[in-house]
């Protein structure tokens, strides 16, 4: 790591601890040159898969249109951010475990549903009545039979 004062290459660690959920470190470090003290946060990258979309077209995963489709079925709902945000990031482990570089866009669809349906079943309606095209009331009911179940 370069010292942002001087530019140096040698620079140590003096500290390091956890932050938040444990999913960033924190370091203190020292600069062996000018001797000032910075911090840094360090973060995994972790590689998602591409999307394939029923077109055909593949697309980078977009965890922003995903959060968008989700915040969108649970308009009004009485869900909170820290419930939704759980939800995407179990979301995206799902994907990550698949070990798959591409994945289908209808795969992604279904966890979303899976996540809707234990966060709100009126999110749910209404994010499966757009994802499956439902046509009429029937398919509706339908639905909300299968809830009920």
């Amino acid at each position: 790591m370069h010292c942002p004062f001087c530019a140096a290459v040698d620079t140590k660690v003096i500290d390091s601890r956890l932050v938040g959920d444990g999913s960033q470190v924190r370091r203190r470090r020292q600069c062996l040159v000018c001797n000032e003290r910075f911090t840094t946060f360090e973060i995994a990258e972790l590689v998602m898969p591409r999307v394939i979309k029923s077109n055909g077209v593949r697309e980078p995963f977009n965890e922003d249109k995903l959060r968008s489709g989700m915040l969108k079925a649970l308009e009004k709902r009485p869900v909170s951010s820290d419930d939704v945000e759980m939800a995407i990031s179990h979301i995206k482990t799902q994907l990550r475990a698949t070990g798959e570089r591409e994945v289908p866009a209808e795969f992604i669809g279904n966890l979303v549903m899976d996540a809707l349906k234990a966060l709100d079943k009126v999110a749910y309606i209404r994010f499966a009545s757009v994802y499956r095209s439902f046509e009429d009331i029937r398919e509706f009911g339908e639905e909300i039979a299968r809830l009920q179940d």
